[in-house]
């Protein structure tokens, strides 16, 4: 499931540069075509930002990495330290 999810991130990713790319830099498109750009670049955005924390939360959850939480003393030491 995690190569799948994987996979699924790089095609987002890709497609949000391509569009992106086609969207900002086209001359000789006309707007629909441009709007359409944009949007298929939303949706790589999207989807790539959605993939890739499926993906952390399946490594924290599998154990490949840790997992990032604080207890109550760190968290109250790091709140104290911010207000300074």
């Amino acid at each position: 499931m995690r190569q799948t999810i994987a996979i699924v991130n790089v095609i987002a990713w890709s497609g949000f540069w391509a569009f992106g790319y086609i969207a900002l830099t086209s001359s000789d498109l006309s707007e629909r075509q441009v709007v359409i750009a944009a949007i298929l670049a939303c949706v790589g955005f999207l989807t790539g930002i959605l993939a890739y924390i499926k993906l952390s939360r399946a490594s924290e959850d599998s154990g490949l990495e840790n997992k990032k939480t604080l207890d109550a003393a760190m968290r109250e030491r790091a709140q104290a330290q911010g207000g300074h």
